[in-house]
């Protein structure tokens, strides 16, 4: 059987000496291979473990779930999020009742521009949105993530310099491969018909698009919340708000 990858995640009740070397020995003894262990947030402690044999997992979860001192919370194959926890000790903040929307602060950087570099190296259509106020490092992350997906980034429209509206795209500019950035409010507020023609080429094409302010973008456009694959929310704090009314009227101002 070819080996897979699984993620286990345990919540520690009793931390007593030699407890991670007893569950490392029963891996072993399964022939069960450790990847990457780390605590993830408090007394829980994940793992990538892989296996070529699916029956010696299950035997795994029925003896953990012997051990008083423990509780297996996952036991499961790895999602991305269960990868990005055990290599960076913490869970992203996902949205209970909408799934697709992930949360990130400024101090979480690095943990967001590895979550898209992980995200941009699939293949095929993603519409992504990316909420957050002016200057707290969306455009940013975007670019540092296409360097870690090893993919070339083009920006359609953008506040990043200087006010930027794209008509037309050169062929390399063109190629799904890469990763294309839109401002969903330059793009819609004030675009002109061949920036919007682009802009519908783009969005048909089998690729990965990243659009800030996906809510102005869908309040003004023919597309919605159902376009997209996943919902980034970055904040300066966990507290702050994202308040359109602040800063669209700079937009149309410069425009």
């Amino acid at each position: 059987m070819e080996s897979k990858q699984w993620y286990m995640e345990y919540k520690i009740h009793k931390n007593r000496p030699g407890l991670l070397g007893d569950i490392a020995s029963m891996l072993g003894m399964l022939e069960v291979n450790i990847l990457t262990i780390n605590g993830v947030e408090g007394k829980t402690r994940g793992m990538l473990l892989e296996s070529d044999d699916d029956e010696k997992i299950r035997l795994l979860g029925e003896m953990l779930a012997k051990v008083n001192s423990i509780t297996v919370s996952a036991l499961r194959q790895p999602k991305l999020v269960d990868i990005l926890a055990v290599r960076h000790g913490r869970y992203i903040d996902r949205d209970s009742d909408d799934r697709k929307t992930f949360r990130f602060t400024r101090d979480e950087l690095g943990l967001l521009v590895d979550f898209l570099g992980e995200v941009f190296k699939r293949e095929g259509n993603q519409v992504i949105g990316l909420r957050g106020m002016p200057r707290v490092g969306k455009t940013e992350s975007i670019i540092a993530g296409s360097v870690c997906a090893m993919k070339r980034w083009t920006f359609v429209s953008s506040t990043l310099l200087r006010q930027t509206i794209r008509s037309q795209l050169s062929e390399d500019e063109m190629n799904p491969n890469n990763v294309f950035i839109i401002d969903g409010i330059v793009s819609t507020i004030r675009s002109s018909e061949r920036h919007y023609n682009l802009l519908q080429d783009i969005m048909t094409m089998p690729s990965t698009k990243v659009i800030e302010h996906p809510d102005i973008f869908v309040q003004e456009s023919e597309y919605d919340y159902n376009d997209f694959d996943i919902i980034i929310e970055l904040r300066n704090n966990p507290n702050e708000e994202i308040i359109y009314d602040t800063f669209t009227a700079s937009y149309t101002d410069e425009l």
